[in-house]
């Protein structure tokens, strides 16, 4: 007897001391961290038999981020749930290779499949699938319904979890924090792009036919139909992560293929960008007295540039208790703030609403700040438009340089007249580099929009930072227009307390250089920002840097 365990309606749900132990039993590894190589080893045996094949082992670490590597790179760290993550990054090869609980036959389980389909009894249930799944797995085992080899019943519950509760093959990926997208061409290897190494190759090998039928199942458990008729879908995960799926040899010759954006449960934050030297602390402290006080600022940069990331990251630059609107095609918009309304387009069902609509309804919502994912089209003349009635619009929008900024936002759909670009203030770009031979991320500059000069057909901005390749450093170029015309009349300052401001630039620059260096964590710099509001910046350093904080 089969059942499609995926249709199941799940009516079942633990209460009580039992219950507790039982949840225990749901995933039979631990959800939690082992600290040390030798717990891990011993926790896990499958991960020492991994490693005797190696002749050097690899380092045990528990954050990819918290060293500076040069040279090769040879390191396992863990990531949950009994999975670990071995990277090899070398001169001449860059493998990522998922080491997971040995793998029990299809026979035994579709065995156990078999067994759980009989206790079912079209009953129906309610609860968490994978409760409901892992109940039935145990009471399959004690009726000795299925046969399994003693000791390997936490293997063969965490595949029969894997598959009918969870995303397949895909999972080990997904519960990887330090990845940004997974992929696969076709049939083939599995393809990862890493947060700190950058695009690596795995040990995951799937088949044309697993990648159909894994496809079909996600599509249809998330409410979509995939077929050759209706090939291309986008779902968006529990997590948040953007899955598209491509169908079918017909449009991929090499087989069906998918992408997944993956996105952090927790942002990463302005400190983790300072570690990665993607902009410099003093940059940071820069967009952090502007963004205080409601700023217009577009963060620019080709596909993969990091535009996304860095939005995320000196959002919570903006006062804690303003209200933020944010205006997205696919949820990637992650802040902190409680007054936060979060819209999302709607195309493809009912009827449709669009960036531009969502963006004319925030004008009446009476917003502080105004987030749009992304500007691509029509809806960037709205946004001017709230800039010009005192709305504070943050944005990415692609462009390498200012010249195609400006060329973009003047020209078709957007059509911003050229007279009204000064709306924006502030103009960041950032790009993705290789440097010795390794793909980062860098902002390249920072520049102050002045406005256009009709006379002379051209823009007129100051840059305030630039980046160094050579030296892989970024340089304040030591003035600032709106340090001088905004941030002063903001305060009720004079020109003559325009040193003070930039004193007070270094000192937050500082804050955040001890934030990077001890309690980088998108929540923790949160904090921070919000004690430098009710205390200021000199009193917050200083118990910092006494360890009181």
């Amino acid at each position: 007897m089969r059942l499609n365990l995926s249709k199941l309606k799940l009516k079942f749900k633990f209460t009580g001391k039992k219950d507790e132990e039982k949840e225990e039993e749901i995933w039979p590894f631990k959800r939690d961290i082992c600290q040390t190589l030798e717990e891990a080893t011993k926790e896990h045996p499958y991960l020492a038999s991994y490693i005797e094949n190696f002749p050097e082992p690899p380092k045990y670490i528990l954050d990819p981020t918290s060293e500076t590597y040069g040279g090769e790179v040879n390191i396992i760290y863990p990531v949950g749930l009994g999975i670990y993550v071995h990277i090899y990054y070398g001169n001449e090869m860059s493998l990522y290779n998922l080491i997971e609980p040995e793998k029990p036959s299809a026979e035994l389980l579709d065995a156990v499949e078999d067994a759980v389909a009989r206790l079912v009894e079209d009953k129906d249930y309610t609860g968490e699938r994978e409760k409901v799944l892992a109940s039935l797995f145990w009471k399959a085992i004690k009726k000795k319904m299925v046969k399994i080899p003693k000791g390997q019943e936490a293997n063969v519950l965490y595949y029969f979890l894997r598959e009918r509760a969870g995303h397949g093959f895909i999972d080990g990926f997904l519960a990887d924090p330090w990845l940004e997208d997974i992929s696969i061409p076709g049939e083939g290897n599995v393809f990862v792009f890493h947060k700190v190494f950058g695009p690596l190759e795995t040990n995951v090998r799937v088949s044309r036919s697993e990648i159909d039928k894994l496809l079909r199942s996600i599509a249809e458990r998330y409410g979509k139909v995939l077929s050759y008729t209706n090939p291309i879908i986008d779902i968006h995960l529990p997590d948040g992560s953007r899955f598209n799926i491509v169908f079918g040899e017909d449009i991929s010759p090499r087989g069906s293929n998918f992408t997944i954006r993956k996105f952090s449960k927790e942002p990463i934050s302005v400190a983790q960008l300072i570690n990665w030297k993607t902009m410099s602390p003093e940059l940071a402290a820069y967009l952090w007295m502007l963004l205080e006080i409601g700023i217009s600022a577009f963060i620019c940069g080709e596909t993969a540039s990091g535009k996304t990331t860095t939005l995320n990251a000196i959002t919570c630059f903006i006062n804690s208790d303003a209200k933020i609107v944010s205006i997205e095609e696919t949820p990637e918009v992650n802040i902190l703030h409680k007054n936060w309304v979060r819209e999302l387009t709607r195309l493809h069902t009912g009827a449709p609403v669009t960036m531009f609509d969502l963006l004319k309804a925030a004008l009446r919502q009476r917003p502080d700040y105004i987030i749009v994912g992304e500007i691509r089209g029509e809806e960037g003349r709205i946004a001017f438009q709230a800039v010009e009635t005192g709305h504070p619009v943050l944005s990415t929008m692609h462009a390498g340089t200012l010249g195609q900024l400006f060329q973009r936002l003047t020209s078709d759909p957007i059509n911003v007249p050229k007279t009204h670009i000064d709306g924006l203030n502030l103009a960041l770009f950032q790009a993705r580099i290789e440097r010795k031979g390794k793909l980062i991320r860098r902002v390249t500059s920072v520049n102050e929009i002045i406005g256009y000069e009709p006379s002379e057909g051209k823009l007129n901005y100051i840059p305030v930072f630039l980046y160094d390749a050579d030296i892989d450093q970024h340089r304040f170029m030591g003035t600032s227009y709106l340090f001088e015309t905004k941030l002063l009349e903001f305060r009720g300052w004079s020109k003559k307390r325009l040193k003070e401001l930039y004193d007070e630039m270094m000192t937050r620059a500082e804050i955040l250089k001890i934030l990077s260096e001890r309690s980088p964590r998108y929540v923790d710099v949160w904090r921070t920002v919000v004690l430098v509001q009710r205390f200021g910046p000199w009193e917050v350093y200083q118990k910092l840097k006494a360890e009181k904080l």
